[in-house]
């Protein structure tokens, strides 16, 4: 019988929505701005696919909120091979729950989480364990990961039902957090994890580095900045090429957090998402957005300010695309990712979407989650 197991980060991702661009160290500080954990309904998502396979398999997991809260929801057979001593999970416990995977032996760990829990499960398991997980953090830029947890759970119910899937070498990287919030990358490669390869479910390591198109970026800038209607808010999000149109406005610019931008100044910067609610509540509003190189994603990556509350509230019709063509052609014909969290907002938001490449220059571009 095939034997799978699991293991939920619980506190992944807490800091996403509240702009603190991650939650290594900043549980207190998540939880004192309002953040809702959602680490257990990500990997609900991933689960759920599984109830329908008519081939049975064992759940492996952790006690608690580490695995057994959820798989008992679900109904899920399960075994509990790991209890951690306190109800406040910590790096130790996913680390000693990923040895005692290892030890009891499973065909598939999936766990729940971002790139610091990336790095606990290959420090303890490295390429012996084949590994997928379920995006969970605010900051993914290991290949290890579905593109969603949908498609995550849509290759574990492959490698149950008996599908052969090649297996291929997945980097973990993660970054120094604390120069993250001050608008610095600093990516660490930290090893690499066996995966099952599916390039359709499974992400792309990102892609670093600097636009080397300096004159692309300048000509998508002209246009944004020349489409730009007084009295109308811009919600300015992160990334290098929307950076550039804040450069080509003289403003100052939050690189990994969202900017509201009105009349040619800057009125907000690095939000979170109820600040951003409060602030465009019943005016009209602009969202200019970029896709992450090499990946592909437009929402749910390193910008979860920008909420499925959010983005109904600034309106589907309302939201600009830009990014160079040579950055759509790294994609290599893959569709643009919407992972939101929001089922119904991703189906809206699929379909094919204009994208600024350049002044007055578009292209047409699909949006289209695998499910």
């Amino acid at each position: 019988m095939f034997r799978l197991g699991v293991i939920i980060n619980p506190v992944a991702g807490i800091g996403g929505q509240v702009a603190l661009k991650g939650s290594d160290g900043m549980l207190a500080e998540a939880l004192a701005r309002g953040a809702v954990p959602r680490a257990n309904e990500r990997a609900r998502l991933a689960l759920q696919p599984l109830l329908a396979l008519s081939r049975p398999f064992e759940v492996v997991t952790v006690a608690g909120e580490m695995g057994e809260r959820l798989v008992t929801e679900l109904g899920l057979s399960h075994t509990i091979i790991y209890r951690p001593a306190a109800p406040q999970t910590t790096p130790e416990d996913t680390r000693a729950a990923a040895r005692r995977m290892l030890e009891t032996g499973v065909d598939l760990l999936l766990f729940a989480g971002g790139d610091g829990t990336a790095r606990d499960i290959c420090a303890e398991v490295g390429e012996r364990l084949h590994v997928l997980g379920i995006p969970a953090g605010c900051k993914i830029h290991s290949g290890v990961y579905g593109v969603t947890p949908q498609a995550s759970g849509r290759v574990a119910a492959r490698m149950i039902e008996g599908e052969l899937l090649s297996l291929m070498e997945g980097e973990v990287m993660d970054i120094d957090e604390a120069a993250f919030r001050e608008g610095r990358v600093r990516a660490r490669h930290y090893g690499q994890l066996k995966v099952p390869g599916d390039l359709r479910y499974v992400q792309a390591v990102k892609q670093g580095g600097r636009e080397s198109e300096e004159l692309v970026l300048e000509e998508i800038a002209a246009e944004i900045v020349e489409q730009m209607a007084p009295d109308t808010l811009y919600l300015m999000g992160s990334g290098g090429t929307v950076a550039a149109c804040m450069a080509h406005l003289g403003l100052e610019n939050s690189l990994l957090g969202v900017d509201l931008v009105e009349n040619g100044r800057l009125i907000g910067q690095d939000l979170g998402a109820r600040e951003i609610l409060t602030r465009i509540q019943g005016r009209r509003c602009q969202l200019i957005v970029t896709l992450i190189g090499g990946q592909g994603h437009l929402f749910g990556r390193g910008n979860q300010q920008l909420s499925p509350e959010v983005i109904r509230a600034v309106g589907l019709d309302n939201i600009q695309i830009v990014a160079s063509k040579r950055k759509l052609a790294l994609l290599d014909g893959r569709p643009l990712l919407v992972d939101t969290g929001d089922e119904g907002l991703d189906r809206a938001l699929c379909g094919y979407r204009r994208i600024i490449t350049g002044y007055r220059d578009q292209v047409i571009y699909p949006v289209a989650n695998p499910q």
